[in-house]
């Protein structure tokens, strides 16, 4: 993507400064802007692997044009896979019940020591209390991947996902370190899932010859285009450990 100059108005004093389109993913709808001048105020970016469940969370943004305010709440779950407005699977969300509105899109969603651990992105249209969030650590392999080459590679695979804990028996009889697995919830219709032998209620506990027991793993895994190819994945079905071939595909731009 050609860089272009935009002018950009800070929420806080009017001022206006210059900056520059370095890349944009609409699909996770986050972008890279290059801001020109001394601009010395900034946000931490915290890590989202130590989110837990219950945990205070502070969503800041301006929601039907109040600039600048603040809503509370707690996570109310970690590791899901939604499907946006547009049709979209988002992975590795994070689920809590801050009010978020219109205009909170893109804003910070911060631990209570202010660092950033998700970027907000949507309600559940008819839900109470149901607000989502990017997960902070696959916003920055997004904004790596931005910086580097403008946009975003994706494999797909066509499965709605869910972070589970596995059966300590089945862990300690398989030798699975981590403890976790990806819960195959739904797999779309003529995506590569559905083209392989793999069934809603398996559990995904290696890809591409790597254990992998978060969401955040495997969109790394899909993230490089040498995917393309054969894949074995292996996964827990019942009790039994069984490892199929999948061939991702590219993700539609």
């Amino acid at each position: 993507m050609d860089e272009f100059s935009k002018t950009i108005i800070s929420a806080v004093d009017q001022a206006e400064v210059s900056a520059e389109l370095v890349g944009e993913d609409p699909d996770s709808d986050l972008a890279i802007i290059k801001v020109l001048g001394n601009q010395t105020v900034f946000a931490r970016l915290g890590n989202s692997d130590q989110l837990q469940i219950g945990q205070l969370v502070i969503a800041v943004g301006n929601p039907l044009g109040f600039q600048q305010s603040v809503t509370t709440g707690v996570v109310s779950g970690l590791g899901r896979t939604i499907r946006t407005q547009n049709g979209m699977l988002l992975d590795n969300v994070i689920q809590s019940d801050v009010s978020l509105n219109p205009g909170n899109s893109g804003g910070p969603l911060t631990d209570s020591s202010g660092d950033v651990i998700g970027v907000n992105t949507a309600i559940i249209q008819g839900a109470q209390g149901l607000s989502l969030s990017i997960d902070i650590n696959k916003a920055k392999s997004i904004a790596d991947q931005l910086i580097r080459k403008g946009k975003v590679f994706r494999a797909r695979l066509g499965f709605m996902l869910q972070e589970i804990q596995l059966n300590p028996k089945v862990q300690r009889h398989y030798g699975l370190k981590n403890g976790k697995g990806l819960f195959i919830v739904k797999i779309e219709k003529n995506s590569p899932g559905s083209r392989s032998q793999l069934k809603e209620g398996d559990i995904i506990v290696e890809f591409n010859d790597k254990p992998v027991g978060s969401l955040f793993e495997l969109f790394q895994e899909l993230s490089h285009e040498a995917i393309l190819t054969m894949v074995a994945i292996a996964v827990i079905r019942h009790t039994e450990r069984i490892v199929f071939p999948i061939f991702p595909d590219k993700k539609a731009a």
